[in-house]
């Protein structure tokens, strides 16, 4: 069975390129929203208490993730101590996933990850595809989307790889402007994986 890794910048479309995926019966792992998951279970936890102590903590033992953003966001060797934590248990559920997908009897599976190349999760799956829009229609959608500022989307968009090296090493582009026909590219796609 292939594992296929599908990323894009902020506001390149990848969630909707995943969702028409989904539609055509593929098992998509939302990386993302997994890791969220991750972040609030107790093993995770106690190795978040480990590291930072308390102040990572509301009074109610939840995670304060204002708190531990504000620490990680900010230094470069504490965003690596998070993702030491949450990677690793992220792979680990993305393995177990796809095994029971393939007993399934699915041809392929993907793995949905903002920063897939970033985390070096591309040595876990077979092929890559990026998927790509003009940097104006990413900044307009997002701010569609989120409530945010357009200076906020440039700044989280330069927080990125920049696009053009994403789809340099990635296996496949798929261009999700305006004037592009997405579900031509997707049913090629999705065909060669079955095949």
């Amino acid at each position: 069975m292939l594992r296929i890794g599908l990323t894009g910048g902020i506001g390149s479309g990848k969630t909707t390129v995943a969702k028409i995926f989904a539609k055509l019966n593929v098992p998509i792992f939302y990386g993302d929203d997994e890791a969220k998951k991750i972040l609030i279970s107790n093993n995770v936890k106690q190795m978040l208490k480990e590291e930072w102590g308390e102040e990572v903590f509301y009074d109610n033992k939840d995670v304060n993730k204002a708190a531990l953003a504000n620490i990680v966001f900010n230094d470069v060797v504490e965003l690596q101590k998070l993702n030491g934590i949450i990677h690793p248990e992220l792979l680990n559920k993305f393995d177990k996933w796809a095994k029971d997908k393939e007993n399934e009897g699915y041809k392929y599976v993907i793995l949905e990850a903002a920063i897939l190349f970033e985390a070096g999760f591309q040595a876990f799956v077979n092929k890559t595809i990026c998927v790509s829009a003009t940097d104006e229609e990413r900044i307009e959608r997002v701010l569609k989307r989120d409530k945010a500022t357009r200076e906020q989307v440039i700044s989280r968009m330069r927080n990125q790889w920049p696009q053009e090296k994403v789809i340099e090493i990635s296996d496949y582009e798929i261009k999700n402007s305006s004037s592009d026909m997405i579900l031509e590219t997707i049913a090629n796609l999705h065909n060669l994986f079955l095949n």
